[in-house]
């Protein structure tokens, strides 16, 4: 079967009610499902027929609290996966070892996709609503083919962001758009349809267009009309730095699981401060704040687009590990994604208008403001120092008794080990010193 036959292949509609029946038997020998859960209990008999449909499963230890409290928002992404061809299970890594090794597990929890002969670790925000995003985005083809126009709506509905491929699905742009959907299914939807169905939807002057659809606005690929002209390396290059930069909103939630995919766009990311309490929400002289941030990049998008990524911050520990210090709240942040170098304004932020960001922004973006940090050896060896002391502050902080039995004990036989080697010798001599004194 040549290329274009199976992505052809690749674009039918699954049918959810063909797939349940071709569930074999022994799979549903191989689970056992939980009480008051739709989640599915797994054993090691899972290796055996791990192949057999698409599962999302949850490697987990009974003792580990980050599992615990992904539980129940992973009994919810269940019930919402339920009337679909994804099944849902979890996994006692401390039960079944060997399932663990397996399948490579190194942390808890870990969260997997597993699609016939492929798994896909997920590394995104633990939520409801992104796992099952990532769900539905993994169970079906890289690209998706609409046929209505109606679905364009429904999409506009139920995304927040798309791709969106419009014209005949042959030629490097279509090669290539095929090509950056592999890439990044785990992180975004793609979907090709015909020029009448997308006319509908949007303005377009030549064919074949590449297409994000984000926050009710779209912006298409500036160079797939003259592609053909191109070097095919450079139409690849830039299709698949497209659809790395697009596939983030404008202003963003920053979270420890998504930093790094936001570091890849190779901008510097521009970061508003502020923290969260338990109810996730922010004080209102700080929400004014994380609102002026806000203003600056929708008001000026064409200004700032390609050199900057705009988001914020609701757990000030994430930036003060940037920094390697304390930060007080609410502040703004710069980090240089390549070089991971940061940059903090003189001027209070509390005090901080649009005006004064913009120049900020322009020095350094001309490189006249100071870059901090870095990656160096010697900063990375501080911020392993820096992690270390905040890790067992939090440890303290949480647990003291439980931090001194842990800290406590290795001290104290270090201590008895130390005084034996270094005062073992005086004892001895004070001894040899009394039985001399006694002779005499």
């Amino acid at each position: 079967m040549d290329a274009t036959s199976k992505r052809s292949r690749g674009l039918v509609i699954f049918s959810e009610a063909l797939l349940l029946l071709c569930m074999t038997p022994c799979l549903f020998q191989s689970v056992e499902a939980a009480s008051n859960s739709k989640v599915f209990e797994l054993t090691d008999r899972f290796i055996d027929v791990r192949h057999e449909g698409q599962w999302l499963v949850m490697f987990y230890a009974p003792w580990c609290g980050y599992c615990k409290r992904t539980e129940p928002v992973f009994a919810l992404v269940a019930q919402a996966l339920h009337a679909t061809n994804v099944r849902v299970g979890r996994l006692d890594c401390t039960k079944y070892p060997a399932a663990a090794r397996e399948f490579k597990v190194r942390s808890y929890p870990t969260i997997t996709f597993i699609k016939g002969n492929m798994e896909y670790t997920y590394s995104g925000d633990r939520s409801k609503d992104e796992l099952v995003d990532y769900a539905l985005r993994m169970s079906g083809p890289p690209v998706q083919l609409v046929t209505r126009t109606e679905s364009v709506d429904m999409l506009k509905g139920s995304h927040t962001i798309f791709f969106m491929f419009v014209g005949s699905q042959d030629g490097i742009v279509w090669d290539t758009f095929y090509a950056a959907a592999e890439s990044y299914q785990e992180h975004g939807f793609f979907y090709a349809t015909t020029a009448d169905v997308a006319a509908q939807h949007f303005e377009f002057e030549h064919l074949p267009a590449v297409i994000v659809y984000k926050e009710e606005q779209h912006h298409f690929y500036p160079h797939a009309h003259k592609a053909h002209e191109m070097d095919p390396y450079l139409v690849n290059e830039t299709i698949h730095q497209f659809v790395n930069v697009e596939r983030f909103v404008a202003f963003p939630k920053i979270t420890r699981f998504n930093i790094n995919q936001l570091f890849k766009t190779k901008k510097f990311l521009v970061v508003a401060v502020v923290e969260e309490d338990k109810l996730n929400q922010v004080a209102t002289h700080e929400l004014e704040f994380r609102d002026m941030v806000e203003t600056v990049i929708r008001k000026h998008r064409d200004r700032y687009h390609d050199k900057f990524q705009f988001g914020w911050i609701g757990d000030p520990s994430i930036a003060h590990s940037i920094i390697m210090d304390e930060m007080p709240t609410p502040h703004i942040i710069v980090i240089n994604s390549t070089t991971q170098q940061h940059y903090l304004p003189d001027d209070d932020p509390m005090q901080m208008t649009p005006q004064a960001l913009h120049i900020f922004l322009e020095s350094i973006h001309n490189e006249s403001a100071i870059a901090l940090g870095g990656d160096t050896f010697l900063v990375r060896l501080n911020r392993l120092m820096f992690e270390g002391k905040k890790g067992i502050v939090e440890m303290w902080r949480g647990n003291p008794v439980l931090t001194s039995v842990i800290f406590g004990l290795p001290l104290g036989f270090l201590s008895l080990i130390l005084y034996s080697i270094f005062c073992g010798d005086c004892l001895v001599t004070e001894e040899e010193e009394d039985d001399h004194e006694k002779k005499e």
